[in-house]
């Protein structure tokens, strides 16, 4: 299955979220075989790759290009479940990842702007389906300020477009940062803290709902 990080708002967390996906996936089936893509010029999930001194969980490996529709069912071929870290803006290649994908994740900051920068997104989303049938996407709400009100109130805001909103939500919380710095994630660093738990959640739910 392939996977696609996307959202065109830099700062939401895509990085983070695909990462922490791949790990997910990675650790709950030792045996499935797990490919991180860095389509992010950026190079954010390469350069996490590289500050790691443990075994890698997953392979990661940088397909920036605009052909990455092309060159992706290749690569992917022996994994599992591969996992695509989009650009932070709407591209070609985004575009390229859309067609590729099975799964679109839109991680979504519970805030006014990034509710309303998603309406770009969807559209794209809804134009690749037309091309692809099979494609579906979801809202992930990231980076939660827990207890807040605009926290709870971002799945109301989301309903306004036709993507369902997954029910497990991630916080924000600096193990995640702290994780990162060393390359792993926080399912390595704090497997029984907060942060996993909802990771754990998440991989969980999108297994059961969209596998």
């Amino acid at each position: 299955m392939i996977f696609a990080v996307l959202h065109q708002k830099g700062g939401v967390g895509k990085t983070t979220l695909a990462l922490h996906l791949a790990a997910g996936l990675a650790l709950a089936a030792p045996r499935a075989r797990v490919l991180v893509v860095d389509a992010d010029p950026q190079g954010s999930a390469r350069d996490w790759a590289a500050a790691r001194t443990q075994a890698p969980l997953f392979p990661v490996i940088g397909v920036d290009r605009p052909t990455l529709h092309r060159e992706l069912p290749a690569l992917a071929r022996d994994y599992t479940h591969t996992i695509i870290d989009g650009p932070p803006r709407v591209t070609a290649l985004t575009r390229s990842a859309l067609v590729v994908a099975t799964l679109v994740l839109i991680p979504v900051q519970p805030s006014p702007y990034d509710v309303w920068a998603c309406a770009e997104m969807v559209t794209l989303v809804q134009e690749a389906t037309a091309l692809t049938e099979n494609l579906k996407a979801v809202f992930v709400v990231n980076r939660k300020i827990a207890q807040t009100a605009i926290g709870r109130e971002v799945r109301e805001a989301l309903a306004q477009y036709a993507l369902p909103v997954l029910r497990t939500t991630i916080a924000q919380r600096v193990a995640f940062a702290e994780a990162a710095a060393t390359g792993r994630t926080v399912l390595e660093t704090e497997p029984y803290g907060r942060a996993a738990q909802e990771i754990t959640a998440l991989v969980h739910e999108i297994l059961e709902e969209y596998t």
